[in-house]
């Protein structure tokens, strides 16, 4: 990371100086707010750490809870997740304390006693095959305390105001500040007047509700008992990710972080049409007894019981991610996250990593148009993009959730879940995500010069040569989330044409970055020379690439890169990337999805691009 160019720093370098409203922030939630967030889950804790990003920004979230969560109901973090914690700041300590799932494991009946088990399968898990992030387990509470840290670290300085509780809201026409929101603040209601609201208030969401939204969709009629357990047991994959279908039902099995605590989801079988919600009620000593019948011939004994709960499958989106509904192509207010506008099984490990895309789509949209950077019309795009996401997630959590409620004589082969496991693995890990042309997606005219990197997908880090010092890094691990548009500049062979472009692609930047601001306030333009970092010179680089930023106008010496494998890195990016030797410009979105594609001569067309999705600066 990169700090002291605003002097020399002794304390936390994540402790970000506080700037705008940060610097004296009010305790007392005010009576107007620019943004106001619904909920401190997963996407709303997320959008308050993107939010502190924009310090000028007035956003404030808000929690019916006394304070933070203590347990949470979602723990699987998928490698696109932990991608999003690396921009965050936490990836690294994150990892460090979650249960890292390298292999799942699958169960049978025993061919020559059907009422016992036998492990049929052993599976590597998909997540190092696909990317360098791994697929975790931790509590979501821990998740939330991370982006809590960011929030409150961020120059926004932004802290949840806990004991809010959301009553409704009011969309006006017209106003500064059009949204008024009643809440129960210290037993008394009170208004608060919003240019912007956020739901994040989970599956039943008041904000929904206020805005005439509907979940559309069936709950399926199969429930299931969950339970975070420390037990003693006789199951070897008592560690190990494992499903397990058995003549008794079945069961997911997941370790959990710190090296004893388990979850494990039982079949409790289909539910009656008049069943009206009783299963819910299912004592957890019958879950325990279930758990037991599935896994013969092991058996746990349960010494103590953290958490447990009792669902009906249940496959629903909402129709539609804000409160546009008469299309009438007015500006959205209000907007729905997460649980708000999704619902389905837990088995797929989706919810809590969705979720947070959603506020990270959403977040630095919400900070581009209140900070005059975009137009207005970017926020609709919120909904274009995120409302297919959900619906695909809907349609594989079916799939996932049907195969594992299967009974052993629906399936022929005995690999099958395993082979589904793998088989699908991009959409689980996050990364089959893929918008389509919009204002912020340019065409897909150019893909064939960086076919590695998909228009509308996320970019895709690889490893290249740092040439201010020969260390070797990832390449989009430099990308931080503070709400900058990344621009990769992949050079030609000799470099000439790479330098053609640094000159002439400047008055396109220059054009919509602030006068008062440094020159990288908006864009942070890298350069990646094909050759070895030995051969490039950073005092001579162009100054777009190594421009001078702070109070102090240091020069940043860390926007030059080099392809070549070295001492280092046995890897080029040009030949894992598939890029080509002409040269190629590949323009990033701040939430890290690929926007444009560009050869090196076409600075016209990355100026029309930017046209359409920012402001020239005042």
């Amino acid at each position: 990371m990169q700090f002291h160019h605003h002097g020399y720093v002794s304390h936390d370098p994540r402790v970000l100086p506080a700037e705008g409203l940060g610097i004296d922030r009010p305790d007392a939630l005010p009576d107007e707010v620019d943004v106001l967030i619904v909920g401190s889950g997963p996407a709303g804790m997320l959008l308050a750490a993107q939010m502190s990003q924009y310090p000028h920004v007035n956003t404030r979230i808000i929690e019916k809870r006394d304070g933070r969560l203590v347990l949470g109901q979602a723990d699987g973090i998928q490698p696109r997740s932990v991608e999003t914690f690396q921009a965050f700041g936490f990836a690294e300590r994150i990892v460090a304390e979650a249960y890292n799932i390298g292999w799942m494991n699958f169960w049978g009946p025993d061919p020559e006693n059907r009422q016992n088990i036998v492990r049929t399968a052993r599976t590597a898990d998909y997540a190092y095959d696909i990317c360098e992030f791994p697929h975790l387990i931790v509590n979501q509470a821990r998740v939330l305390d991370y982006f809590a840290e960011a929030a409150a670290d961020g120059p926004g300085r932004i802290v949840p105001d806990y004991g809010v509780e959301f009553v409704g809201l009011t969309v006006h026409g017209e106003g500064e500040y059009p949204v008024e929101v009643q809440v129960m603040d210290a037993g008394e209601e009170r208004t608060i007047r919003a240019k912007y609201v956020v739901g994040c208030d989970g599956a039943r969401s008041g904000v929904r509700k206020a805005i005439g939204r509907k979940h559309v969709g069936n709950a399926s009629a199969h429930a299931w008992g969950v339970m975070d357990v420390l037990v003693n047991t006789d199951f070897p994959d008592w560690r190990t990710k494992c499903a397990i279908n058995a003549e008794a039902g079945n069961i997911l099995h997941i370790p959990r972080e710190g090296g004893y605590l388990s979850r494990m989801y039982i079949d409790l079988g289909a539910v009656a049409a008049d069943d009206d919600h009783r299963v819910r009620q299912t004592p957890i000593e019958e879950i325990i007894r279930k758990a037991n019948e599935i896994l013969h011939p092991y058996s746990i004994d349960v010494k103590d019981i953290a958490w447990h709960s009792v669902y009906e499958v249940g496959h629903r989106v909402t129709d539609g991610f804000d409160d546009v509904i008469d299309g009438s192509g007015r500006t959205p207010r209000v907007f729905l996250t997460g649980d708000a506008c999704h619902t389905h099984s837990a088995k797929a490990g989706q919810g809590m990593n969705v979720s947070m895309q959603d506020g990270f789509n959403l977040g630095w949209k919400l900070g581009s148009v209140l900070t005059g950077r975009s137009p207005e019309s970017l926020l609709a795009t919120y909904g274009a993009e995120r409302k297919p996401v959900a619906q695909q997630l809907i349609d594989f959590d079916r799939e996932w959730s049907s195969l594992m409620a299967r009974k052993p004589e629906e399936i022929s082969d005995p690999q099958e879940l395993a082979t589904f496991y793998l088989g699908t693995a991009e959409f689980p890990s996050g990364f089959m995500t893929q918008y389509t042309s919009s204002m912020i997606i340019g065409t897909d005219a150019h893909q064939a010069l960086a076919a590695g990197f998909p228009l509308g997908k996320r970019f895709k880090s690889a490893e290249v040569t740092r040439v201010c010092d020969g260390n070797v890094i990832h390449l989009g691990h430099h990308a931080r989330a503070d709400g900058r548009w990344r621009v990769y500049a992949f050079g030609d062979a000799s470099g000439e044409r790479l330098n053609t472009w640094a000159s002439q692609a400047a008055d396109v930047f220059a054009r919509f970055t602030p006068a008062d601001g440094d020159a990288d306030a908006v864009f942070d333009v890298k350069a990646i020379h094909q050759g070895s970092y030995e051969d490039v010179e950073v005092t001579t680089a162009p100054e777009l690439f190594a421009p001078k930023t702070g109070p102090l106008g240091l020069t940043d010496w860390e926007k030059l890169y080099a392809a070549a494998p070295s001492k280092w890195n046995d890897t080029d990016i040009f030949e894992t990337r598939e890029l080509s030797r002409d040269g190629v410009v590949v323009v990033v979105r701040p939430d890290q999805y690929v926007a444009a594609i560009l050869p090196l001569d076409a600075v016209d067309e990355l100026g029309a691009f930017f046209d359409g999705a920012l402001l020239p600066a005042s």
